[in-house]
């Protein structure tokens, strides 16, 4: 990962996950709204609701060693850890957010169990063959390199061990639709800049790149209908008074992704922007 997008993901989460947790709680992901989209629940019951979602399509049942790729401040890692009685490594690119979350750790009694560090995806500090278990809750479209992304949670995955990945993308590309038009390639420009994106992929295409690799047992889903009214729920969320002052606390790069919150709904709406599941084994 070059040295300029890292520190552009790492400024953008030290400054702005303080904020999120304020307003939103301790999971920093997407909520699951129903198949359709359509199911009205409590927004953090939405977010966990995605985790066992996620799980259930995968039909995880148990693990002992996790892996949680762009953690955040914990809150799948430290979901996980409780629900399978695991011993759970999370990283992250923002100190800001694995110093919250080794807090947050402790504050749940699990710091013997779950640790947290700063650390690069694409060349993670974990031995070949470890963590039977391997979970990327929306990280993925910040991998400058997704093939060498998917080969290292390859690499520290144990035989027999379960790669699950929620990852933005763009639409696939058939002969139906054709190829990504200027507009949709400007739109997604936006997106990238706002939120420290480097490009996001569809979906068919991570699947390749899994079979190349010697993924096992692949499985994909698109979940956009279930999480798109997500994005329209934080716009909202941005008008109450403690997130105001908390912006103006957080500093431009915040500010900028909050009055761009559109961006993601619109992107939804036009079908460009896709919700990707993509689970495997090794």
């Amino acid at each position: 990962m070059t040295s300029t997008l890292k520190r552009q993901i790492q400024e953008f989460y030290d400054a702005s996950s303080g904020l999120w947790e304020q307003v939103w709680g301790e999971h920093m992901h997407h909520g699951y709204y129903g198949l359709t989209g359509n199911e009205k629940k409590n927004r953090r019951q939405a977010q966990i609701d995605l985790i066992e979602e996620v799980l259930d399509w995968s039909g995880v049942r148990q693990a002992k060693q996790i892996l949680d790729v762009g953690c955040g401040i914990g809150g799948s890692s430290l979901y996980l850890a409780q629900k399978y009685q695991a011993k759970v490594s999370g990283i992250t690119l923002s100190p800001v957010q694995a110093s919250r979350a080794t807090e947050r750790a402790v504050e749940a009694d699990l710091r013997a169990t779950v640790q947290f560090q700063v650390a690069d995806a694409l060349d993670m500090p974990f031995a070949d063959n470890h963590f039977d278990l391997v979970w990327s809750m929306e990280s993925g479209e910040h991998m400058p390199d997704k093939a060498k992304f998917l080969a290292e949670c390859y690499r520290v995955l144990k035989p027999g061990g379960t790669f699950l990945m929620a990852t933005w993308c763009h639409r696939p590309i058939v002969p139906a639709t054709g190829p990504l038009s200027a507009d949709e390639m400007q739109h997604l420009a936006e997106i990238y800049r706002v939120y420290c994106l480097p490009y996001v992929i569809s979906l068919p295409e991570y699947e390749a790149i899994a079979q190349n690799l010697g993924y096992q047992n692949i499985t994909t889903a698109d979940w956009s209908d279930a999480v798109a009214p997500f994005w329209d729920i934080v716009m909202d969320s941005v008008c109450e008074p403690k997130a105001i002052v908390g912006l103006f606390q957080s500093g431009w790069s915040t500010i900028q992704a909050a009055f761009s919150l559109n961006l993601m709904s619109r992107g939804y709406r036009r079908g460009l922007i896709r919700f990707g599941l993509l689970g495997g084994m090794k």
